[in-house]
């Protein structure tokens, strides 16, 4: 028997154990012809994913009720009736929370167990790392001696985010919710500064103190009230990258927020949305880029792996709390 997660309820609020069901189903031996067995290793948990348990437009579909929830997964192949994999190889790509399952190869890209453990293909070498690289590239556009602000800075894309603002030549501060993780943002990950938001009464003078030249870059992980603090400090011409809002993923209602368009007009500022699978045509050259940064150890990353199935669910549930050091995923 296979097991599959599938999605049970749309969540209210913050998901719960009970919005998720495990089922078993027996898997069809019958391999046709063009198709492969896979069998998963690792599962990402993306904050995203809470978007798509929500049955509203988007940019990409929402989850269906009984149906399995996908996310990025690297996969082993373990039988082949398709001539471009052959069993043994290692696969990333979108596919089921499934312990095993069946493609016909489109949408896969072979990984390199050899080259780098299994599991940064869906971090620092996955959409993590391409997220933080384009979104920082194409709408940052940093330029060395600027200010760069990272809210979620302690996550997979933010602690990313900031490290190739120091490898470009900015001063990089890290916001994140905990003590430990600002300290992990400064001694693993070179950030200059890092504020704890959390215990910061107001946000905006922090930024302001951390930041004495005023922000050029923001990237922005989180939204809500500190992404309003950031505005009362950016600079003229300043580039803010909306990557992520997960103050605010699991609000209830529409949440009150400042209005920024005057900021974005007396500072001529630029504000863009960010998806990662618009720049699809740029991926090859992002990870060569990546892996050389990794290969020359200006690069680092961490990940909270979490072992098991059946975590599934928890992990994903604890990204809502904070409970991630970098990228979260689940090894099965």
């Amino acid at each position: 028997m296979n097991k599959t997660i599938i999605l049970n309820n749309r969540p209210v609020g913050k998901p719960k154990p009970e919005d998720f069901k495990i089922v078993s189903e027996k898997l069809e031996k019958h391999l046709p012809e063009g198709e492969i067995l896979l069998k998963t290793k690792y599962v990402s948990v993306d904050p995203y994913l809470r978007g798509r348990m929500t049955d509203a437009d988007s940019y990409i579909p929402s989850f269906e009720i009984n149906k399995p929830i996908e996310s990025a997964i690297v996969g082993e192949v373990v039988e082949s009736n398709n001539q471009s994999f052959s069993k043994g190889d290692f696969v990333t790509g979108l596919l089921d929370w499934k312990e095993q399952q069946k493609s016909d190869g489109e949408g896969l890209m072979k990984v390199n167990a050899e080259q780098a453990p299994l599991s940064a293909y869906l971090g620092v070498l996955g959409m993590t790392g391409l997220t933080a690289y384009l979104g920082l590239m194409n709408i940052g556009k940093p330029k060395a001696g600027e200010t760069l602000v990272v809210s979620g800075a302690a996550g997979a894309v933010g602690s990313i985010a900031g490290q190739i603002g120091k490898i470009l030549g900015l001063r990089v501060v890290g916001i994140a919710g905990s003590d430990e993780k600002n300290e992990m943002l400064k001694r693993d990950f070179g950030f200059d500064e890092t504020i704890n938001y959390k215990t910061t009464g107001n946000m905006t003078k922090a930024i302001a103190d951390a930041c004495p030249n005023g922000v050029d870059v923001y990237f922005d992980n989180v939204g809500g009230e500190v992404a309003d603090a950031v505005m009362f400090n950016i600079n003229d011409f300043a580039r803010i990258v909306n990557c992520g809002a997960i103050s605010i993923y699991n609000a209830t209602e529409i949440p009150k927020s400042i209005s920024v368009q005057p900021f974005l007009i007396q500072k001529r500022a630029l504000m863009q949305g960010f998806i990662v699978m618009d720049h699809a045509n740029q991926f090859s050259d992002a990870i060569g880029q990546l892996s050389q940064w990794l290969k020359e150890k200006k690069l680092t990353y961490t990940e909270t792996i979490i072992e098991g199935f059946e975590n599934i669910p928890q992990a994903f549930i604890d990204l809502f709390d904070g409970k991630n050091k970098g990228k979260m995923v689940v090894k099965v």
